[in-house]
C-alpha cells in the first residue's frame, strides 16, 4: 500500500486498521475522472441527512464528521467540474482499504430492470410481484423467539408467536393466495426473479404509463443465487456464470426453473415508489435516487452511506470502454455485499444497463474518502 501514515493513528477517530492514508495523486486515474456527477450524487445524500441521518458504519467513518462537507455541498447547487474536484480535495483525505484477505477488493454490477407489466392479472400477465404482507414483522433481539435463526430480520406473526416466514417455494405454490397482495403482474417468471435479485424495477404498463417498484421487505431466509446453484449442480462452469448465461440456461431448461429458483428461499416484497427523475435510478437504501455509474451498494454494517469511494478496477472496461477508475458514492446495500472492499456498481436502468451489469465480476482497489476532521485535517 502506498504512502503516508496509517489512518488508525489519527485522533480522535477510532478508524479501522483496514484504512491506510494516501494522497489523491496516489489514486490511479483520479485526475482523469470527471467527478461532477459524483458530486451531484453526494449532494443528494447531503440533502437527505437533513431529513433523517444515516447511521455510522463500524469502520469508524462517523456520519457527524461529514457535517462540514454536507453543508458545503448544499451551498453549491450550481457546481461545475472544477468546483466539484476542489470540493472533494478540500473536505476529504483518501484512505486505501485493505480487503479482509489482504488481496484486492471485488466489484459486481447491478441495474434496474425495465419490463412490461399490468396492474391487473390477464392471461399474459400472470406472474405477481407482491406487497409486504400484514403478518410479516421485523425481528430484532427484543422480540426474537427462542430457536429462530439469528440471521432472520423478519418473521411471520401467528397466534402461537413468531415463526420463520414462508419461503420462495411455498409462496410460489400459493401460500399468499387470496390476500390481495399482488402489486403488479409480469409475464415472465425469470424476469420476476431478476427483479427480486436487483430489488427494484421500472415497469411499462399496458396503458402506456410507467411505474417504479422498489424493495419493501423480505422473507428473511438467506439468499442463494441461481448461479451458485447451477455451479453446484454442474450445469454451468464458475467462469461462465453471468446474468446472461443464467438466463440462457433457464430458456433452454424451462421445466427446471422451479427446481433451481426454489433453492433460493429468500423472497422479496415490493412497494410502488415515486417515479422521480427519469435520468436517475430508483430510490434505494440511502433514500435517494441512484446515479447511474456513480452510486454503489456497500456493506452497510461497515460503511456509512454517503461516503465517497474511488474504485480502481483496471480490468473492467465494459462500462465505457476504458479501465474503470471512478469516484462513486455509497447509497445502497445488499445482503450479498459483505466486507470492507466489496461493492456493487449501479449501472443504470433497462436492458442495455443489464447487459453491462451482468458481466461485472472484477478485482478492484478501493479508496474511501474520509472526512478531514477524522484525520486531524
Amino acid at each position: 500500500m502506498s504512502g503516508g501514515a496509517s489512518c488508525t493513528a489519527a485522533p480522535p477517530a477510532a478508524l479501522s486498521p483496514t484504512l491506510e492514508r494516501v494522497s489523491f495523486d496516489k489514486m490511479p486515474g483520479w485526475r482523469q475522472d470527471s467527478v461532477l456527477s459524483a458530486f451531484q450524487a453526494f449532494a443528494r445524500s447531503a440533502e437527505r441527512v437533513e431529513i433523517k441521518p444515516y447511521r455510522s458504519g463500524a469502520l469508524g467513518i462517523a456520519l457527524s464528521a461529514f457535517a462540514p462537507a454536507h453543508r458545503a455541498a448544499r451551498a453549491m447547487p450550481h457546481a461545475d467540474e472544477r468546483a466539484a474536484r476542489a470540493f472533494f480535495e478540500q473536505h476529504f483525505i483518501p484512505c486505501r482499504i485493505r480487503a479482509e484477505d489482504g488481496g484486492p477488493g471485488f466489484v459486481t454490477g447491478y441495474y434496474e430492470p425495465e419490463v412490461e407489466a399490468s396492474r391487473v392479472k390477464t392471461e399474459r400477465f400472470c406472474v405477481p410481484l407482491y406487497k409486504r404482507p400484514d403478518d410479516l414483522v421485523d425481528v430484532d433481539e427484543d422480540n426474537r423467539p427462542p430457536g429462530l435463526d439469528p440471521y432472520f430480520a423478519f418473521a411471520r406473526k401467528t397466534d402461537a408467536g413468531l415463526v420463520a416466514y414462508h419461503d420462495r417455494g411455498a409462496i410460489d405454490r400459493g401460500a399468499l393466495a387470496g390476500q390481495g397482495l399482488e402489486l403488479v403482474w409480469l409475464d415472465n417468471r425469470v424476469d420476476a426473479y431478476f427483479i427480486h435479485v436487483q430489488g427494484a424495477a421500472r415497469l411499462r404498463l399496458e396503458d402506456g404509463s410507467t411505474m417504479r417498484v422498489t424493495y419493501a421487505a423480505k422473507s428473511g431466509h438467506p439468499f442463494t443465487g441461481a448461479g451458485r446453484v447451477l455451479i453446484d449442480r454442474g450445469e454451468l462452469a464458475p467462469e461462465t456464470v453471468t446474468m446472461q448465461s443464467i438466463r440462457a440456461w433457464f430458456s433452454e431448461n424451462p421445466d427446471r426453473i422451479d427446481e433451481i429458483l426454489w433453492q433460493n428461499r429468500s423472497f422479496i416484497f415490493f412497494r410502488e415508489t415515486d417515479a422521480g427523475a427519469p435520468e436517475l435510478g430508483p430510490v434505494a437504501a440511502a433514500k435517494v435516487q441512484l446515479a447511474p455509474g456513480r452510486s454503489i451498494a456497500v456493506d452497510r454494517l461497515l460503511h456509512t452511506f454517503g461516503t465517497p469511494f474511488f474504485i480502481d478496477a483496471p480490468e473492467l472496461d465494459a462500462v465505457d470502454g476504458q479501465p474503470f477508475r471512478r469516484l462513486m458514492i455509497a447509497q445502497d446495500t445488499g445482503s450479498a455485499i459483505t466486507g470492507p472492499a466489496r461493492a456493487d456498481l449501479f449501472i443504470g436502468s433497462g436492458a442495455a444497463a443489464g447487459e453491462i451489469a451482468g458481466v461485472i465480476r472484477h478485482k478492484a482497489d478501493f479508496y474511501a474518502l474520509v472526512p478531514r476532521g477524522l484525520l486531524g485535517g
